[in-house]
């Protein structure tokens, strides 16, 4: 899809009045721009990408922080025995467009000094800086607890760092999930060293934060140990003129519960939050609704979406155009209504070619409904649900597409992936179930333009949004 930096940019000038200083640094623990740069797992990792490309197509003012994994996130196998395995491949940064910024940043993780490097990846008009130290950001989600809140804390603490060191001044701190809420410790510790006291540095702090939260389960959301919160982060609180108790009391998960969560400390030190979708929202609102007692909780929703450009069959865009849709245009302008005019039969042969470019890639049948299923293995989601009754699905002249990953630790995930190999390999399906290993951003682009149904049978309300279904629908 063109560019559409020139429509972009003149959208933001006619909303710029309103925000003229405006600066956002969105932080992610992962990025998914394309499959060249593996730094993504899943749903988390697809939006904060797209956010960026959305951003840089409509000129907003936005630079994204994360981190380097140079083992990236694994290539997917699978063993005789149908079981995951999981191979980490060295990322290349300048094969895959990152430039090295003459710029490092030290931070203290533990006791001891490391100094990271800095990269940049130019998406159009939009920056993203990943920071890199050789030993901590090895893989994405990879190590124990120690190691993860090493990353996280690299990721808040440095972030804030590396953007001051580029003499970038955010005016608009936007946290996309709790991963890098440490960067508020950071940014707290900057305003009090630079003379303004605690209680108002925490309000600066409030007042210039936005959090996202993506999980509608309480055992889903990051919680340390909070000995290892002490080592950690304790020395920087104790700068910022936060003692132990009142920097545990910011992340604490309950009254009666120890534990240090990184949601709450973003709800703590965040003036405006949300959920996912109309029903995330909810249930965010009810899980942490104790945060505010008495008082109506302050979470709202932002349903996510997906980046047309990345998404969109070039063909499909192409044939849109014709019939009077601008597909890369600002919002309010795209003239949707025009669809309706697009020929029915190009529409078709269109669908017909993605489909012909799956089938060749999965070996199925161009001619049977093929129904697709693609995503994350978390039990929740359910992907063995729709061959509970195989007798009656291979009755039906339908064939099922089925791929993702689990995590390397989530054997239930894993157990449900073995599941559906081993029916891939049955004799009694004739090719009608296919597993296609090593999902990644390419291969989810064939799939979403090939398959003729897509499926999403999540357990609800346990999927906070779900853009899959997105990607398939344009």
């Amino acid at each position: 899809m063109p560019n559409a930096t020139a429509d972009a940019i003149s959208w933001w000038d006619r909303a710029r009045e309103r925000h003229e200083n405006l600066r956002v640094a969105y932080f992610s623990m992962e990025f998914g721009l394309h499959e060249r740069l593996p730094i993504y797992s899943g749903g988390l990792g697809m939006l904060a990408g797209d956010h960026l490309k959305a951003a840089a197509e409509l000129g907003i003012p936005l630079v994204g922080v994360g981190l380097l994994y140079r083992g990236g996130y694994f290539r997917q196998g699978v063993d005789t025995a149908g079981r995951q395995t999981e191979d980490y491949q060295p990322v290349d940064p300048e094969a895959a467009g990152l430039v090295r910024e003459p710029i490092s940043v030290e931070v203290v993780v533990g006791g001891t000094t490391i100094e990271a490097a800095v990269w940049r990846k130019d998406v159009d008009s939009v920056s993203l800086y990943l920071l890199e130290v050789e030993w901590l950001t090895d893989a994405l989600y990879g190590g124990d607890r120690e190691h993860r809140i090493r990353q996280e804390f690299l990721l808040g603490v440095g972030g804030v760092r590396a953007l001051a060191a580029l003499g970038i001044e955010p005016t608009v701190f936007h946290l996309n999930e709790g991963h890098s809420a440490f960067l508020q410790i950071e940014r707290l510790r900057r305003l009090v060293a630079d003379g303004m006291d605690t209680g108002a540095a925490l309000d600066r702090v409030r007042r210039s934060s936005v959090f996202t939260t993506h999980t509608p389960v309480p055992a889903g959301n990051e919680v340390f140990d909070e000995d290892l919160v002490v080592r950690y982060v304790g020395p920087l609180a104790a700068e910022a003129g936060l003692g132990e108790r009142e920097l545990l009391a910011l992340g604490r998960a309950a009254d009666d519960e120890r534990g240090f969560g990184l949601t709450p400390l973003a709800l703590r030190l965040s003036s405006s939050a949300n959920g996912v979708s109309g029903l995330h929202g909810e249930i965010a609102r009810e899980m942490w609704e104790w945060l505010w007692p008495g008082q109506e909780t302050p979470i709202g929703h932002v349903t996510n979406g997906v980046h047309l450009g990345t998404w969109l069959d070039p063909a499909l865009a192409e044939l849109l155009r014709s019939a009077g849709v601008r597909p890369e245009a600002p919002p309010g302008e795209a003239n949707w209504e025009a669809a309706r005019e697009a020929d029915p039969e190009a529409l078709w042969r269109v669908h017909a070619a993605a489909k012909a470019r799956l089938a060749e890639r999965a070996d199925i049948d161009r001619d049977l409904l093929t129904i697709g299923f693609a995503r994350r293995f978390a039990t929740y989601k359910r992907a063995g649900l729709v061959f509970s009754d195989l007798e009656r699905l291979l009755a039906l002249p339908v064939q099922v597409v089925v791929a993702g990953k689990a995590h390397p630790a989530d054997a239930p995930g894993k157990d449900v992936m073995q599941e559906i190999v081993e029916l891939a390999r049955d004799r009694r399906t004739q090719g009608r179930v296919v597993f296609l290993e090593n999902y990644d951003m390419g291969l989810a682009r064939l799939l979403v333009r090939g398959c003729d149904v897509w499926l999403n049978t999540p357990r609800r309300p346990l999927e906070a949004s779900g853009t899959s279904g997105m990607k398939a629908a344009v």
